[in-house]
């Protein structure tokens, strides 16, 4: 009986000790299975005691009855320790935040395309991209660029060591391989990166993005293009009662060609961003070429379309009162966090 005494006594001891260093729920689990489970050192203990006398029986059982509710208490209390401090972890975590922490975001370009795809989307268009290194062909002779127009020359355009191969001048090109590879009717926004070469200023880069739509169908009119253009700039600068006016312009793969312009979105009067005029050019449109549609294998006397194209930068500057260009693609925190 001193034996089973002794036993008693050192399973208390070792018990307590280890719920007491217990760091988990999982180890608290086996520390209880170890000592309370069916087959563990509670249960071994009681099995002894049949081999006892009737009087050894009424002196020990009391205690491993003692014991075992000891130990219970002891497991419930530790395991009420650990799950509030799970709890606490999850509620207050000091390593969650940390003041001055540096957080990054989305760049303005990856923004403003987005909001440009979304308002074009829901006119009916879907996006499309292409290729940034192009050929001669796409890049000029499919959209009616005369060979000796200034456009090909060197100080106006990036050519690569690789024949025949150049940085994109514009994404127009773009529009040429979906009219290629895609039967009418098409309806597409083409937003990308273009490449000139020109001197860099507060209003000029030799990388810029541009976006682009075309849409080819039966009956394509310039009140279709004229509508397009006034509902985009309403829904770009949130100005429902932005009007639009129209000059001649001149683009070799439209016909004809017009400046779009809106009434300034910023005043009625006239102010510095209007240079007092109440206008600001804002689009360079027209009506697709019939070369451009025989190129692509569409016939111009079935289908007819427009195309709509504007700097995305210089729409954003005058969005966001920015007032140079070099901004976008700098390494000024300062400007990119205000986006």
């Amino acid at each position: 009986m001193k034996k089973i005494k002794d036993t008693i006594e050192k399973i208390e001891k070792s018990c307590l000790k280890s719920c007491n260093t217990a760091k988990s729920a999982d180890e608290l689990e086996q520390i209880r299975v170890e000592y309370l489970g069916r087959s563990g050192k509670i249960a071994a203990l009681m099995s002894t005691l049949k081999n006892c006398s009737l009087e050894e029986k009424r002196e020990l059982g009391p205690l491993l009855n003692t014991l075992k509710t000891l130990l219970q208490e002891t497991y419930e209390t530790h395991k009420k320790r650990i799950d509030a401090k799970s709890v606490s972890k999850q509620l207050f975590d000091v390593t969650a935040y940390r003041p001055h922490q540096l957080r990054g975001s989305t760049h303005i370009y990856t923004q403003l395309i987005h909001e440009l795809s979304t308002i074009f989307i829901s006119m009916g268009y879907t996006v499309a991209d292409g290729p940034e290194v192009e050929t001669e062909y796409y890049n000029f002779t499919t959209l009616n660029i005369p060979e000796d127009h200034p456009a090909r020359d060197s100080h106006d355009t990036f050519w690569l060591c690789t024949p025949d191969r150049l940085l994109r001048t514009h994404t127009s090109s773009v529009q040429a391989h979906e009219m290629e590879k895609t039967t009418p009717p098409l309806a597409v926004f083409a937003p990308g990166r273009a490449y000139r070469s020109e001197a860099t200023d507060a209003t000029h880069d030799f990388m810029f993005t541009q976006g682009e739509i075309l849409l080819i169908n039966t009956d394509v009119s310039i009140s279709n293009l004229l509508a397009t253009a006034q509902e985009f700039l309403q829904a770009f600068f949130g100005k429902n009662d932005l009007k639009i006016r129209v000059r001649p312009g001149y683009f070799p793969f439209v016909e004809p060609g017009l400046e779009i312009d809106g009434s300034c979105p910023f005043c009625t009067t006239g102010c510095a961003i209007c240079k007092k005029t109440g206008w600001i050019e804002l689009l360079g449109s027209g009506l697709v070429h019939p070369k451009v549609l025989q190129y692509s294998g569409i016939d111009p006397e079935k289908y007819s379309g427009f195309a709509l194209g504007f700097g995305i930068e210089r729409l954003a500057m005058i969005k966001y009162g920015i007032n140079d260009i070099r901004l976008f693609h700098s390494s000024n925190i300062s400007f990119m966090n205000q986006f």
